[in-house]
């Protein structure tokens, strides 16, 4: 046992070694995460009325209150968190208005689909719902196959079913998450500008 103890306490002392590189996770972080935020504030920004549409109507949308002022902070969250999340400042402060933002996505658009952002028949996080999709998708590929070139539809990837569960909203909230606690990093503008200013 206390073999395995000092085993370990060394193989630890050679992981921290590893910590000269440690501003590659904030920065991959944000660097994964400032596309997906901007895509989704410009699609909202690009079709504004039916994005208030959508968070008003308690039908086919999300019946939020006061939809307009709702899709506006939404947006603007979103597109100016990117270019934070981007350059690096600001990211802790930011993080919490996306946090929310990826709170109320997830249980206002997505909690009803359960948790896959794509369905699958198998496994813990199915559903009915995800199991009468691949039951569809399969029979839509039957369809495809007999009526159409399948080789030339697939060339590029597989056909799916986009479920909308809360799985993409919990994973940008948790890394999300993550960069409040740990900050932009070394490689951000905010470093560089406190490494030259808080002295």
């Amino acid at each position: 046992m206390q073999k395995l103890i000092q085993l370990y306490i060394r193989v630890n002392t050679f992981l921290d070694k590893a910590r000269v590189a440690d501003f590659l996770a904030p920065l991959a972080l944000r660097l994964y995460l400032a596309p997906v935020m901007w895509m989704a504030g410009a699609s909202k920004l690009n079709h504004f009325e039916s994005t208030v549409s959508w968070f008003r109507d308690p039908e086919w949308g999300l019946g939020l209150p006061a939809p307009a002022l709702m899709a506006f902070l939404a947006t603007s969250t979103e597109i100016i968190g990117a270019v934070l999340l981007l350059f690096g400042i600001g990211v802790r402060l930011i993080s919490i208005p996306l946090m929310f933002t990826m709170l109320v996505a997830a249980f206002s658009a997505h909690i009803h689909n359960g948790w896959l952002a794509i369905a699958t028949g198998t496994g813990i996080f199915a559903t009915d719902r995800t199991i009468g999709a691949i039951e569809r998708l399969n029979k839509a590929k039957e369809i495809l196959k007999e009526y159409g070139n399948y080789d030339w539809l697939t060339e590029h990837g597989n056909f799916v079913v986009l479920n909308n569960g809360i799985e993409f909203a919990a994973t940008y909230f948790i890394m999300l998450l993550v960069l409040f606690y740990i900050g932009a990093g070394k490689a951000s503008l905010e470093h560089l500008l406190c490494k030259n200013m808080c002295k």
